[in-house]
């Protein structure tokens, strides 16, 4: 069990085994599971991954009313080249926001590392594989990777908005995907470990406040945010830029600015967006059983 990813990079420099097969040894480990066994569990969840991108349906809306189309609303905008970030990260905003909107409407998603935050990590690697050609087993050890991380920052902190605001998913979705980036562009284990950081970094603080108690507003944009806060940052690490601050000391912070934040930011719908007077309405107007018009 790994509880630093210092411990892994330390271990690839000094093996020479890749950052991504230590973290499947790691798993072998503790499942005992062959290593061939375990690779084609983590291929067939990238194929989920795939499938729930795949069966998007614009025309669904999650119960409440809050949530869906707005994928497919994106879909039009990139097609009709009236956005200005670009084709690729407009692919990728698409991507977050269709699986945000199919965890709503309760379609089948891949949580990564939670449902509420399953559009991050797989808008930056679908969106990698298609336009960049990458083979699906490169893919499959970039979820490795992912997992890595995932799983280190659940030893440091937390994974759980309840227990550390929406840094703890979010967050943690952003930094699993910016070190997979990484990796899929020749990233060695520090560089991996750079990328985790400096997402982290730029959603540390980040509170959890869904509208209504749902994981609809604003979550499902937040897995935009995310997803392309994980590209900007693993471009950084491949410009050569790095963190000041060790990815394992951020981890640490984020534990700390979670055990910090009041009660009312951590999913409790009690603060910030869930308490502005439109939050409040649509709160409202859902205990009164009228989501039409949301």
């Amino acid at each position: 069990m790994y509880l630093s990813l210092q411990e892994i990079i330390d271990l690839e420099q000094e093996t020479g085994i890749p950052f991504w097969e230590l973290i499947r040894r790691e798993e072998c480990e503790e499942t005992k599971i062959s290593p061939e066994k375990l690779f084609e569990q983590m291929r067939n969840m990238y194929r989920e991954m795939k499938q729930a991108d795949a069966d998007y349906d614009p025309s669904l809306r999650s119960h409440s009313g809050l949530a869906g189309a707005d994928g497919q609303k994106m879909a039009a905008a990139r097609q009709n080249r009236e956005l200005l970030c670009g084709d690729f990260i407009n692919r990728v905003m698409e991507k977050a926001l269709k699986m945000g909107e199919s965890n709503a409407c309760m379609r089948k998603i891949v949580a990564a590392p939670t449902a509420g935050s399953c559009g991050v990590l797989s808008a930056v690697l679908l969106t990698m594989e298609e336009q960049k050609k990458i083979p699906e087993e490169k893919m499959v050890e970039a979820l490795f990777v992912a997992a890595g991380i995932g799983g280190v920052i659940a030893r440091k902190a937390t994974l759980a908005g309840a227990a550390g605001g929406c840094q703890a998913e979010i967050g943690a979705a952003s930094s699993m995907a910016a070190g997979a980036a990484v990796y899929l562009m020749g990233g060695n284990g520090e560089a991996i470990s750079h990328g985790a950081a400096l997402a982290m970094k730029g959603l540390l603080g980040l509170v959890c406040d869904p509208v209504a108690g749902l994981v609809e507003v604003p979550c499902i944009k937040r897995n935009v945010i995310g997803a392309v806060n994980a590209l900007t940052s693993a471009d950084m690490v491949l410009a050569g830029i790095r963190s000041r601050i060790p990815a394992d000391e951020v981890f640490d912070a984020m534990r700390q600015v979670g055990r910090a934040l009041p009660e009312e930011l951590r999913e409790t719908a009690r603060g910030g967006l869930a308490v502005t007077p439109t939050g409040k309405n649509i709160r409202e107007m859902l205990e009164e059983g009228s989501p039409d018009g949301y």
